[in-house]
This record gives C-alpha cells, structure tokens and sequence, in this order.
C-alpha cells in the first residue's frame, strides 16, 4: 500500500500548514450548505418546527455533519439571521461621510434592491421573524443593528451640518428605504399586481431603484440658491 504524503510541514503561501487551509474551506462550504438549506427549512416551518435532520437532508450532509458545526436548529437559526444582518453591512458601507449624499444614497438604494432579490428567501425570513414579534432575534444582533443604524445616521447628520442635505430625521429616512427596497421581495406578488406584470424583472429593479432615489433625493438635496 502506497504511504500517504506527510502534510505536517508543508505550508501555504502564509505560513499556515496545507491541511489547515483546506480543513478551513471543507468546513466554509459545508457551513454554506447547511445555512443555505436552513433558510429553506425555516422559511417553510418556521424554528419550532423545523428539525435538524430536514435541515440535514436538505443540505445533502449526514445528521451528524451538522451537528458537528451546530450545537442546536437554534443555533442554525440565529447564524442565518446573522450572515443577513451582516450582509446588509455590506449595503450601508456606502453610507460614508467621505462620499457625496446623492452618490452615497442612491448606490446604497441599489445594493438594498440588488442584495433582496438576490436572497429572497433569507429577506422573507427575517420579514417573518419581525412580523411575530423577532421573538427569536438574539440581543446581539439587535444591538448590532441598533448601533450600525446610530453610526450611520451621524453620517446623514454630518452631510445636513455640512449643509449638503437639509435636516432630517436619519431614522426614520432608513426605515422609509428600507421598507421601499425590500417590498418587492417581501410583497412580491403585491409589487406584481401593481406594476401590471406576472413577474419582476431586471428593468423593474432598475425603475424601482430610479424612482426611489430620486424621489428621497428631490426631497433630501439642498439646492444652490
């Protein structure tokens, strides 16, 4: 029988033995699989009754597998939640005091429509969590969204300081985009019936995305006088 190759001294490119970075990539992967087939599970069942062998099945891993990531669906549960909040990290990095309001507004507008209807089923997920109540919404990420919505309305604060928008109530202008980014996923069939159309398209992300900020920005931009 052939001896297998020794892997204990051989290393990447950063030092980090071989095997690491590959044990770190099988475990990045099976990780997607089991929160990709979990938002699936959850949106169908919801927490409780969802199992983790449902989840398992549809993952296309062992029970055991799983478990060897997860302690628990809540577990599962609660990191699904947290890869969509951090996500939308990703979106509000364009709200940024060194960039211009109209620039800033309108690419956050954008990535907000683009990242919904990419992840439909995580949006309606969360949607549905809010909807009863976020009873299983962690205390961390509550406080992550608390504190990321505080730094980001600084930002707005300081464009009104610096006279590039005229005052207004941060807050309450994300909640305003928010609820207008994600409608058309959350309420698709809604969105459908009033655009006249069996199913959204490119082009109505893109008028949706036109519309919205321009709409925000007609009311937000001082003018030169």
């Amino acid at each position: 029988m052939a001896e297998e190759p020794k892997t204990n001294n051989v290393t990447s490119g950063r030092g980090v033995p071989s095997h690491a970075v590959s044990d770190e990539r099988i475990r990045a992967r099976n990780v997607l699989k089991i929160l990709t087939a979990a938002v699936e599970v959850f949106s169908r069942k919801g927490l409780d009754g969802a199992r983790i062998v449902e989840i398992a099945k549809a993952s296309g891993l062992p029970k055991g597998n799983v478990y060897y990531y997860f302690s628990s669906k809540e577990e599962i549960y609660n990191a699904t939640i947290d890869r969509l909040i951090h996500s939308w990290d990703e979106a509000f990095r364009h709200i940024s005091a060194d960039r211009e309001p109209a620039e800033a507004i309108e690419a956050y507008v954008r990535a907000k429509l683009e990242h919904a209807r990419g992840n439909a089923a995580e949006t309606r997920l969360f949607a549905n969590e809010i909807l009863q109540g976020a009873e299983h919404l962690s205390l961390e990420a509550r406080e992550h969204m608390r504190r990321v919505t505080a730094e980001k309305a600084g930002v707005l604060d300081g464009w009104a300081e610096a006279r590039k928008i005229v005052r207004v109530d941060a807050r309450h202008l994300f909640i305003l985009l928010w609820s207008a980014t994600q409608f058309y996923v959350e309420f698709e069939a809604l969105a459908c019936d009033a655009l006249d159309v069996r199913q959204l398209r490119t082009a109505d992300y893109d008028l949706a995305a036109k519309t919205i900020t321009n709409t925000v920005l007609n009311g937000l931009l001082v003018r030169p006088e």
